[in-house]
C-alpha cells in the first residue's frame, strides 16, 4: 500500500533526483537558487512522502521501527511542511489537512502526553510512548520544545479563515495552553529538569544548563501563558554552568558561549533552538546570539580545514561536525569527539551564518560526492571517506533543520513566523532580550 501512494505522490508531485554520469558528477551545473531548491524540495519527501501514515508524524530515522514516530523530528516535519507549501511542493490544502492530521493526534485522548509534554518516542499508529531508555519512558521537555516550536510557527501559517485553518489553530492553542512548563522546576528549583516519568519520576535527573541545543525549552518556558516559570530560572539554572559563558578564541575567532574542550560542541548546538527563534540581533545580558552562531560555526569549520588527526577529505568545502550515525555509531560529533564523520545538515543548516562556506559545501556534496551521497531523500546523514562509509540512513533531526535554515536563509518565513507569536514576543521581553521582532505595547 504504501509503495502504491508513494508512487502515485510521484506521479503527482515529481521530485528531481540527481542528474548523475559515472564518477557522481551532475551533468549541469545548477545555480545557487536551483541547487538550494532542488535540496530543500528532496529532502521535504522525507517529512511528506516517509511521514507515518497513521499519525502524520516523522519516522525517527529511515532505518528504524516501522511505528517509531520522533517527537522533536516531527516538529522540525511540521517547519519542514509550511517550507514546503511555501515551496510549492504541495498545495496549501494538502498541507492544511496533513497538519490537521498532525494536530488531530497529538490532541487525541489516547496519545501519551505528561503534564502536557510528549515523550522523546511515540508509537506513530498507536500514540503511546515508546521507551528511549529505561528510565526514560515519560516526558521529555526538550523534544517537545521542538515540537512547540514548530506548532507555534505553524499557528502564526495556518491564518486563513477557513474550517480547516481554523482547527489547526484552536488545536495548537490547545497544547500550547496545556503545556505544563513550571512543572519540570521539580517544586519550585531554579532549573528546569528534561524527564519526568509517572513510573520513574525525576530518577533520569538531568538538569537543563549550560549552552547547547536546549535554549528554546527556557524561551519557551518563560513565554507560556498558562504555566510559565519566572526569570530566575532562566538566569539562576540556564545560564549558571560552567559551559555556559566562553569568550575564548579559537582560530583567531571569538566563541561568547559554549563548551571549551569541544570548541563550542557539535554544531546542531546553533540549529535546533534557533529554526523559529531568530539569533539575528537577538541579545541578552549573555550574548549577540547572531555572533554566537557565526562564530560557532567558523570555528567548526576551520577546525575541519585545520584537521589535526588527518582524516580523509576535510577541507574548506568539505567541513560540519555535529551528532549523527557515523561508520563506528551514532555520536555528537564535534572538535572535541572527532571521528573523521562529515555531517551535511552541519555546514546546509549553518547557511544563514555562513551562507558563502555552506554553499560551497552544499555543491561539493552534491557535485562530487552526490552518486554515492544523494538518494531519495536528499543528502544521506553522514560519510567517512577515511573508511570510505557512506551512510545508508536519513534521520529526522538532521533532515529537518536543512530544508527550514535554507528557507530562514532565503526569506526567514520561519523565523518570521515564530517570532510573530505574541506569547513569544511577551517572554523574551520577560527573559530581558532584545530583537528587532520586539514591538513596544
Amino acid at each position: 500500500m504504501r509503495k502504491t501512494v508513494l508512487y502515485l505522490t510521484l506521479l503527482l508531485y515529481p521530485f528531481t533526483l540527481l542528474p548523475a554520469i559515472p564518477g557522481g558528477k551532475a551533468k549541469k551545473q545548477l545555480s545557487d537558487e536551483e541547487l538550494m531548491t532542488l535540496v530543500q524540495k528532496q529532502t521535504f519527501r522525507y517529512f511528506w512522502d516517509f511521514a507515518h501514515e497513521a499519525s502524520g508524524l516523522a519516522h525517527e530515522r529511515s532505518n528504524g521501527g516501522a511505528e517509531t514516530a520522533t517527537i522533536g523530528g516531527s516538529g522540525f516535519g511540521v517547519m519542514a511542511i509550511i517550507v514546503g507549501i511555501e515551496r510549492g511542493f504541495v498545495t496549501r490544502e494538502q498541507g492544511a489537512e496533513r497538519m490537521l492530521k498532525i494536530v488531530r493526534f497529538l490532541n487525541d485522548k489516547n496519545t501519551d502526553s505528561y503534564h502536557g509534554m510528549w515523550a522523546h518516542w511515540m508509537n506513530g499508529k498507536t500514540g503511546k510512548t515508546i521507551p528511549f531508555s529505561r528510565k526514560d519512558d515519560g516526558a521529555d521537555i526538550v523534544e517537545s520544545a521542538f515540537m512547540f516550536e514548530g506548532l507555534l510557527a505553524a499557528h502564526q501559517y495556518f491564518m486563513e479563515d477557513n474550517p480547516t485553518e481554523r482547527t489547526i489553530r484552536g488545536m495548537i492553542s490547545n497544547l500550547w495552553r496545556q503545556a505544563e512548563w513550571n512543572f519540570f522546576a521539580k517544586g519550585g528549583e531554579d532549573v528546569l529538569y528534561w524527564h519526568w516519568s509517572p513510573t520513574n519520576g525525576w530518577a533520569m535527573n538531568h538538569q537543563i544548563k549550560g549552552h547547547n541545543e536546549c535554549h528554546i525549552v527556557y524561551i519557551l518556558a518563560a513565554s507560556s501563558p498558562t504555566y510559565p516559570i519566572p526569570k530566575s530560572v532562566y538566569h539562576k539554572g540556564w545560564a549558571n554552568a560552567n559551559t555556559f559563558l566562553n569568550g575564548r578564541e579559537y582560530y583567531g575567532i571569538t566563541l561568547p558561549l559554549g563548551n571549551d574542550r569541544g570548541k563550542g560542541g557539535p554544531l546542531f548546538f546553533t540549529h535546533y533552538s534557533y529554526l523559529g527563534l531568530d539569533p539575528r540581533g537577538l541579545k541578552d545580558r549573555y550574548a549577540d546570539y547572531g555572533k554566537q552562531m557565526k562564530a560557532h560555526t567558523l570555528i567548526n569549520r576551520a577546525y575541519c580545514i585545520d584537521n589535526p588527526k588527518g582524516y580523509r577529505g576535510y577541507s574548506a568545502k568539505c567541513w560540519g561536525l555535529t551528532a549523527s550515525d557515523g561508520d563506528k555509531g551514532y555520536s555528537a560529533h564535534s572538535p572535541g569527539n572527532d571521528r573523521g564523520v562529515i555531517t551535511p545538515t552541519a555546514a546546509l543548516s549553518s547557511i544563514p551564518y555562513t551562507p558563502e562556506y555552506s554553499l560551497e559545501a552544499m555543491r561539493y556534496f552534491y557535485e562530487e560526492l552526490g552518486q554515492s551521497l544523494w538518494g531519495e531523500y536528499g543528502f544521506k546523514d553522514a560519510f567517512n571517506l577515511t573508511e570510505n562509509w557512506f551512510a545508508p540512513s536519513y534521520l529526522a533531526i538532521d533532515q529537518g533543520p536543512i530544508v527550514v535554515m535554507i528557507e530562514n536563509y532565503r526569506t526567514g518565513l520561519i523565523w518570521k513566523l515564530f517570532m510573530s507569536h505574541p506569547d513569544i514576543q511577551n517572554g523574551l521581553k520577560r527573559l530581558g532580550f532584545t530583537s528587532p521582532y520586539l514591538r513596544e505595547k
